[in-house]
């Protein structure tokens, strides 16, 4: 199944915050467990993706910061990949 048509609602501003938030909680905040940073990067970028479309708000707004939060999370393993792999 080709899921590449999903790259056409990402948000990079929103990808970028949620990168942030989410590498300030997996590195700061212990007593939030790792299962659920997913899950707060879902209901930050939807609700970024809202606050941000408020006049033209459609199923496509909420998709695209629902899409640009997860991938914030595979983001974040992409770049801890590379950096380890480079400092090995």
């Amino acid at each position: 199944m080709d899921l590449s048509f999903l790259s056409e609602f990402i948000n990079l501003g929103i990808l970028g915050i949620c990168l942030c938030v989410g590498y300030v909680i997996k590195t700061s905040l212990d007593f939030i467990p790792n299962k659920y940073i997913p899950v707060i990067m879902l209901v930050l970028g939807t609700v970024l993706g809202i606050v941000t479309n408020l006049n033209d708000l459609s199923v496509d707004v909420v998709l695209t910061g629902m899409v640009s939060g997860l991938a914030s999370t595979g983001m974040y393993e992409m770049f801890k990949n590379l950096i380890n792999k480079e400092s090995d």
